[in-house]
C-alpha cells in the first residue's frame, strides 16, 4: 500500500461521508461533492476518519490518488478553495456584470466570461480577480481559463497572472 493511501482522511464535524458501491459523496457547509469509486477500493469510516484499502495490487497507486482527492473534497466542503488573479497593463480592468465577468484586456472588444455553477468570482479592485469554490479542480480550471484570455508576456509582463506568480523577463532586441 502506498504511503499516501495509508494515511486516514480526517472528517471534521459537520461533514458527512456517503460511500456507495460505485461513488463517494462528501457533504459539508460549502456544498456537496462526489466522485466515482472503483469497485476494488474499500472505504471504511471509523472514529471520524476515512481509511482506504484494496486487495488488488494494480489498484494501489489509484488508492493513493483517491485518498488525496477525497482529502481535497473534505477541505473544499469545509473551507473552500480560492485562486487570485492580477491584471497587469495600462487599461486592463475587470468588473462583474451580474454573474458575468467583464474583462478589458487591450482587445478591440471586451471579453465576457460566464461564471460556471459552483464557482464564485469577485473583483475586489479593478485589477484583481478572486475565483473561489468548493471543488479544487474546477476553481483551478476557471482561473486558468481567465488567465488564458491574455497570458503574461515575457517582455513587459502585461497580461493576466496568478497572484504571487513571477514572470521571467526577456531582454529586448539590441539595435
Amino acid at each position: 500500500m502506498s504511503r499516501v493511501a495509508k494515511k486516514p482522511v480526517v472528517m471534521p464535524k459537520g461533514v458527512d461521508l456517503n460511500v456507495q458501491p460505485e461513488s463517494i459523496s462528501v457533504k459539508g457547509p460549502k456544498g456537496t461533492l462526489s466522485i466515482v469509486k472503483p469497485a476494488s477500493i474499500d472505504v471504511k469510516l471509523e472514529d471520524g476518519n476515512a481509511q482506504l484499502s484494496t486487495d488488488d495490487a494494480t489498484m494501489i497507486p489509484l488508492t493513493g490518488t483517491l485518498r488525496a482527492i477525497l482529502a481535497n473534497m473534505v477541505q473544499g466542503v469545509t473551507e473552500g478553495y480560492e485562486r487570485k488573479l492580477e491584471l497587469v497593463g495600462v487599461g486592463y480592468r475587470a468588473a462583474m456584470q451580474g454573474k458575468d465577468l467583464n474583462l478589458s484586456l487591450g482587445f478591440s472588444h471586451p471579453v465576457l466570461f460566464k461564471t460556471p455553477d459552483g464557482i464564485t468570482i469577485a473583483t475586489p479592485t479593478q485589477t484583481e480577480i478572486s475565483v473561489s469554490g468548493a471543488d479544487k479542480q474546477r476553481v483551478g480550471e476557471v482561473a486558468a481559463k481567465i488567465r488564458g484570455f491574455r497570458p503574461p508576456e515575457p517582455y513587459k509582463g502585461k497580461g493576466v497572472k496568478y497572484a504571487g506568480e513571477t514572470i521571467i523577463r526577456k531582454e529586448a532586441k539590441k539595435a
